[in-house]
């Protein structure tokens, strides 16, 4: 699905698409690549390595870009239709805190139209066929937000469990959201996202009575990845969770 992080590439994907576009001028290191396939692999790591690499140099900027205007930023990952974007469209009635939202999706600007139809400062990236954000298209959109009078700022990742885990955009703190009608399930099959969590956000919790979900076992579950990890239960129609939530990220800004 997306071209740089290497989640599509496979030693099938590779060599074919080595063979259609290199048979015609390449033909020893074609047939070196086919009777060592350990090479392809070794070389496609190299690329994905420096592409890393690449990544958390920008993204090392961005959170300096962040720090300087006293800015703690938070990464907020999920599947999509977990509830990031209608969390972020209610936060601002319990907080006084002042944020923006930089939003990733990989087509259309709905979820910066609906922030902004709330007063919420929100730029929209287009990723395209990419599967997450990367540091370079947060550094980007920095260049579109007032940054002055923030106090924290969101970076709402693509709609995915995995990708998004592996690249650093430049936050201080990533969250990431389960929703009840998900499955409780979810955080034992993408442990890597669970594992990079400061904070775990069970929501749609309005919905727990018409969906087989347990709370204890997504606790327990998050728990054994990420001791570390804070666990919330939160819905949009439950003031006090809402209120915990917004607590918490006031409690967890960086100090100026």
């Amino acid at each position: 699905m997306c071209k740089d992080c290497g989640c599509s590439i496979t030693r099938h994907d590779s060599a074919h698409q080595h063979e259609h576009s290199h048979d015609h001028h390449h033909g020893h290191h074609h047939d070196e690549l086919h009777s060592n396939p350990q090479l392809n692999d070794i070389k496609t790591l190299s690329v994905i390595n420096k592409i890393l690499d690449k990544n958390d140099h920008e993204a090392a900027h961005n959170r300096a870009h962040f720090e300087a205007n006293n800015i703690t930023a938070f990464n907020l990952m999920s599947s999509p239709g977990s509830g990031k974007t209608t969390l972020l469209e209610h936060l601002k009635e319990y907080t006084s805190l002042k944020y923006a939202v930089i939003e990733g999706d990989l087509e259309t600007s709905r979820d910066a139209d609906r922030l902004k139809a709330k007063g919420i400062e929100a730029y929209q990236i287009q990723t395209g066929s990419a599967c997450h954000l990367d540091a370079f298209m947060v550094h980007s959109a920095l260049h579109h937000v007032d940054l002055a009078p923030l106090d924290i700022c969101f970076v709402e990742n693509v709609g995915n469990l995995v990708c998004p885990a592996s690249y650093d955009v430049g936050t201080h703190l990533n969250v990431v959201l389960v929703s009840v009608p998900e499955g409780d399930d979810k955080v034992e099959k993408y442990p890597v996202m669970f594992r990079k969590a400061d904070l775990v956000l069970i929501t749609k919790a309005d919905l727990l009575p018409h969906f087989d979900f347990s709370i204890e076992e997504a606790q327990a579950q998050v728990k054994k990845l990420n001791p570390e990890a804070s666990v919330l239960t939160v819905s949009i129609k439950d003031s006090d969770s809402m209120f915990a939530v917004a607590n918490w990220l006031n409690e967890h800004r960086r100090a100026n």
